[in-house]
């Protein structure tokens, strides 16, 4: 079973820990208050804004050196939701790897809303979780820990495939906070 440490306590931080806690691994999960406690995962999850990574990256970049950190992050302009907020040819992802060089840096859970992670479900069919990244045995072990949390998963490909996860959780955020799908919807997986 994995260790994963998930940083960050709200909506999406929570309903990810209980993802991988039906999947029987151990979560760890470090809120604001925990800066000075270790992340002793092997998988760690930046469950936090984008805004908030650059001193998580500060803070804790050592520690994370070596571990599979995985970003969930969406960097939507949340003033306008009009644009990301990362270059046009680049993600938050790609931003995140290079700050973290000794990382296995990972995108995935940024194309699923909180409420879908908890009932496994976007509309009638399983919720599926898209994962990009270079390092294959880092998405085989991130897949499998959120496969045993009974959630369907897509290897989207390498980590210059986050720009298009990004593109995708934006449309879905500006579409939900337009009301014009649930935020306890979202787009579902056919395959």
């Amino acid at each position: 079973m994995a260790h994963i440490s998930i940083i960050g306590t709200g909506t999406m931080g929570q309903a990810i820990a209980g993802v991988f806690g039906k999947g029987s691994h151990s979560v760890q999960l470090l809120g604001q208050a925990d800066g000075s406690t270790p992340v002793t995962g092997d998988i760690v999850v930046l469950a936090v804004p984008y805004s908030a990574v650059a001193a998580i990256v500060v803070e804790r970049g050592e520690s994370l050196a070596g571990k599979t950190v995985v970003d969930i992050t969406n960097p939507v302009n949340f003033e306008t939701f009009d644009s990301l907020v990362v270059p046009a040819d680049g993600s938050a992802t790609a931003e995140i790897a290079r700050s973290l060089p000794q990382s296995k840096v990972l995108k995935a859970f940024n194309t699923t809303f909180a409420a879908t992670l908890v009932s496994g479900l976007v509309g009638p069919n399983p919720t599926t979780v898209l994962i990009a990244g270079d390092d294959a045995d880092a998405k085989s072990q991130l897949a499998d820990a959120i496969a045993a949390g009974g959630l369907k998963v897509i290897d989207a490909g390498s980590l210059a495939r986050a720009r298009e996860l990004e593109a995708l959780g934006f449309l879905q955020i500006s579409l939900a906070a337009g009301e014009k799908i649930s935020w306890t919807g979202g787009f579902g997986v056919v395959a």
